[in-house]
């Protein structure tokens, strides 16, 4: 078991966004391979640079593991003779199978008979298993764009160029194409050699060190960490880290050397974001800050090579990132020539889509939208009137030089122009905070404008594409409609809003109509969106580890109230921790059961003739004041408990009442009584859908 085997994909360079994924999709498929084939191992390592993805399986075993199969042959009744002799049909069945009588069994199989043959199945070498199969591991890894080459068939995200395939020191042969595969590979393109041999899987990773090629992805991230670390205290300063930004880094590397420039202090004038974006986004860079987090005049990126030359290579870093900036200057000082509110016009140029109308119809349908959500949740005066001026100006940055150029800055420049052109802190912060939460995990909105905003915007893009026909489907999601949705629920999660989504899809939806005069079927398309935030709704509870009975059960009485939906769960949650819930649960499905057959609400006393129909209502009556009460104060807990005083009296009824009689008054009369009984439940949670 102390064999080890070793593949190395070796491509051009692979883009780095494609390579985790990559990487944990041939880690994934081997460990299912060698499980399927009956192969034990101790422990699979991938590593990856740009060029190549590698695994290294340690702790292999020499061959399959040996099992025994009954393999089903013919009937017993022509399996013998006579005389309990085998027939030729026996016989060619165990010469088919290589066994001897001792490995008969005689099985029932349909109501018949029929032997079964106790097959001792051998296990392959493993290196013939890992012949047969790493071809195919290789050709089912799926990337988000692929391409062919050479007129192979295969599809891959860049050219294999070579692969490296040994089994402790002798190389495996794949068949892939005509791919050549050996114990050869390529150290790093300009430092390295070009022809590397390696003799055995344990001398793999340091020899390609030698030759400048780091290829455990964790190590080469600590040397960027340490290395930036240590230039930028240097300066004393702090680097401002960026996970996303440094995985990305350590993806576009072999050999990673960190290294440290300067930024002309005329750029630090700039807002922040001007200076950082350029860095990040288009150039890799990463910024230093002070102990306030404010910029300092360095910057740190990352070579892909040793520190021959180094100085050459900082000052062509240098004035690279020079250009940008001065760019991003030239198109600030020229934007803030003019208010922010001058740019709103030529949003009327700018198609929002192509049905939907302009952006600047956008804004207009958002400032009215925002304005209906403000007067839903009864907002302060000054503070509606800093949601309808943000809304006005919330897309005026996309028309300004610099957001034309550096399209990431949308938002954060419209915040930074609105300050310039004198609006007040709250309009200046929602005009950035319309775009919160822009991915999973990321910040929201701090403001009430901001958070209204934000869902105004959502909701208008949501409503606009389902009203036209193109709402998500399947996997794709052109518009980002599922992503916009998880933002507009977390903001009314995170803010508490007791607001109504049927009622602000409608407002929504009316200003399609109002403003663009599109037609669709109104009723469906709102039900479409309802069920649609139906769904994103059970995501985002299901990933705060909610019992997905309890989900269903709220969700099933409706969900126009999110955060109202989100106290009911975590009420039950507690409350589902009690002793007796499996009685409880038992009466009450009985109940919404017979319900279902309820034909009205009324319940007439005097058609009460059984002394436990009498208990029931009387008892009902008794508590559901109480229970409207707590339901008011969102007290579900409260509710429940003045729920399960109706258990007894409820199994009394069953017991001894008969509800589905003849007497259709009667009969009508009893299912009117648990059909409010089952009403007023509801308003808490169908019960029906917890598991016992």
């Amino acid at each position: 078991m102390s064999n080890k085997y070793l593949l190395e994909i070796g491509v051009e360079e692979l883009p780095a966004g494609m390579i985790n994924d990559a990487l944990q999709q041939l880690k994934d498929k081997t460990g299912k391979m060698f499980k399927d084939e009956r192969i034990k191992f101790d422990k699979i390592d991938a590593y990856t640079t740009p060029r190549r993805l590698t695994i290294i399986i340690s702790g292999l075993a020499d061959k399959q593991d040996t099992i025994e199969e009954m393999v089903k042959g013919p009937a017993k009744r022509i399996a013998y003779d006579e005389e309990g002799n085998p027939t030729k049909a026996l016989q060619g069945f165990m010469r088919g199978q290589g066994i001897g009588l001792d490995q008969i069994h005689i099985k029932e199989y349909n109501g018949e008979d029929y032997v079964y043959g106790a097959v001792v199945k051998e296990g392959e070498k493993t290196v013939d298993v890992l012949s047969n199969n790493i071809p195919n591991i290789i050709k089912s890894i799926v990337f988000p764009k692929s391409m062919k080459w050479g007129g192979k068939n295969i599809r891959f995200a860049r050219p294999i160029r070579w692969i490296v395939s040994i089994f402790n020191d002798t190389v495996v042969p794949l068949d892939l194409e005509g791919i050549k595969v050996g114990n050869i590979t390529k150290g790093h393109r300009f430092l390295g050699s070009n022809s590397i041999e390696i003799n055995s899987v344990d001398e793999y990773i340091s020899k390609l060190e030698e030759n400048f090629v780091i290829v455990d992805q964790t190590k080469r991230k600590e040397m960027i960490k340490y290395g930036s670390e240590k230039l930028v205290k240097e300066k004393g300063g702090n680097l401002l880290t960026d996970e996303e930004l440094l995985d990305e880094v350590t993806n576009i590397v072999e050999y990673p050397t960190p290294i440290i420039g300067r930024i002309k202090e005329e750029y630090l004038r700039l807002p922040m974001d001007v200076v950082i974006t350029p860095m990040k986004e288009h150039l890799r860079f990463f910024p230093v800050v002070n102990d306030k987090g404010r910029l300092l005049p360095y910057f740190i990126t990352v070579r892909n090579g040793n520190e021959e030359y180094i100085e050459t290579v900082i000052k062509g870093n240098e004035k690279v990132l020079g250009a940008r900036l001065e760019d991003a200057k030239f198109f600030y000082y020229e934007d803030i020539k003019l208010p922010l509110e001058a740019y709103v016009d030529r949003l009327k140029n700018i198609v929002f889509q192509e049905k939907l109308g302009t952006l600047y119809d956008k804004t207009i349908r958002i400032q009215k939208l925002a304005k209906r959500i403000g007067d839903y949740l009864a907002v302060g005066e000054e503070t509606q009137k800093n949601i309808e001026r943000a809304a006005y100006l919330s897309k005026a940055d996309l028309v300004t030089k610099m957001v034309d150029e550096f399209t990431e800055l949308q938002g954060k420049m419209g915040m930074e122009y609105a300050k310039h052109s004198g609006e007040n802190e709250i309009v200046s912060t929602a005009i950035f905070e319309q775009y919160l939460p822009r991915f999973a995990g990321d910040q929201l909105p701090t403001t009430t404008a901001g958070s209204i905003l934000s869902i105004a915007d959502k909701l208008d893009t949501i409503a606009g594409s389902f009203a036209i026909g193109i709402q998500p489907t399947g996997s794709q999601d052109p518009y980002g409609l599922r992503r916009q949705a998880l933002g507009i629920i977390n903001i009314i999660l995170d803010k508490r809003l007791n607001i109504s989504l049927g009622e602000i899809i409608d407002y929504a939806l009316y200003m399609y109509v109002e403003e663009n005069g599109l037609t669709f079927d109104y009723y469906n398309i709102k039900m479409e969106i309802l069920d649609f935030f139906k769904g994103r709704i059970k995501n985002i509870f299901s990933d705060m580890g909610i019992r997905y009975d309890i989900i269903e059960g709220v969700i099933s009485t409706g969900i126009d109230d999110v955060y109202d939906l989100k106290v009911r769960v975590d009420k039950l949650s507690e409350y589902l921790h009690r002793e007796g819930l499996e009685e409880v649960l038992t009466t009450f499905n009985r109940v919404v059961n017979l319900a279902q057959k309820a034909k009205g609400t009324e319940v007439k006393r005097d058609l009460l003739v059984e002394e436990e129909e009498i208990q029931l209502y009387e008892t009902f009556n008794s508590i559901e004041e109480k229970v409207l009460y707590y339901l008011d104060k969102k007290e579900y807990d409260k509710a429940l408990e003045q729920f399960i005083i109706l258990r007894e009296p409820v199994d009394n009824f069953f017991d001894h009442v008969m509800v589905m009689v003849e007497d259709e008054e009667l009969r009508d009369n009893r299912l009117n009584l648990l059909g409010n009984i089952s009403k007023t439940m509801l308003m808490i949670c169908d019960l029906s859908k917890l598991v016992k």
